[in-house]
């Protein structure tokens, strides 16, 4: 059961971001989100135990859908995998929308994935997590290039719904599409075998709250009005 190419302007508006002397971004800490709105102890449970009777309850189903899962499967999981940025909702918006044609958006998705990998790092961090690779080694998962005590919450997971929130918001008739892409962009990380079904759990609930507490501050505000104009003023989606 599951949960629920950026190029040109839009690719020049992300690395221009990401390529800034802010002391902040080089330190890894929230441009926006202060300790509070991430803390990992107030915001998730505790992840089941290795070898607990939960913990083999989800081995088993990481078992199951080694059986089942398909080359098709494998391909798009693995391609999900790779794709740690908003381009995994450019088909989901549809209309020809991409990031290159809206640079202001590109930049609000890149300051949304800045501040819920800095979240992200301090929650796996704080739970030491092992990835199911290591509990069991027959697992056949996509790569093992992961840190193995690194696995909750999902970071895909996490970014995928904070972004998801984020964009549902600029563009409310497209909400349903946007979460639902992001529950399957979670999938995926079950189907390569990379993360646990709790893992993926908190971070669908990691990022919903990442997404939240980022619509609620002002300076986060002031880029997210920038790129709601530039989106009603050239998308259908955004209306």
């Amino acid at each position: 059961m599951k949960i629920i190419s950026v190029v040109s302007l839009g690719l020049a508006a992300v690395l221009a971001f990401s390529a800034c002397g802010d002391a902040k971004e080089a330190k890894g800490v929230p441009l926006f989100l202060s300790p509070a709105d991430y803390d990992p102890s107030r915001l998730l449970p505790p992840p089941p135990a290795d070898n607990s009777p939960e913990n083999q309850m989800e081995l088993a189903e990481l078992h199951a859908v080694q059986q089942s899962r398909t080359p098709a499967d494998m391909m798009r999981a693995k391609h999900d995998g790779e794709t740690e940025n908003a381009t995994i909702f450019e088909e989901t918006i549809g209309s020809g929308f991409t990031l290159a044609k809206f640079p202001a958006t590109a930049k609000l998705m890149a300051e949304v994935q800045h501040d819920e990998k800095a979240a992200v790092a301090t929650a796996k961090t704080y739970f030491l997590r092992s990835r199911p690779w290591v509990v069991d080694p027959t697992l056949a998962a996509c790569s093992r290039s992961d840190k193995p005590k690194s696995s909750y919450p999902s970071g895909h997971t996490t970014m995928s719904f904070s972004m998801a929130v984020v964009l549902s918001s600029l563009m409310p008739a497209k909400s349903q599409a946007l979460l639902a892409r992001a529950e399957d962009f979670a999938h995926s990380r079950i189907v390569c075998e990379q993360h646990w079904r709790h893992d993926i759990q908190a971070g669908q609930a990691y990022g919903t709250a990442i997404g939240i507490a980022l619509l609620r501050n002002p300076a986060f505000r002031r880029d997210y009005e920038v790129a709601a104009a530039e989106l009603r003023a050239a998308h259908p989606a955004a209306e």
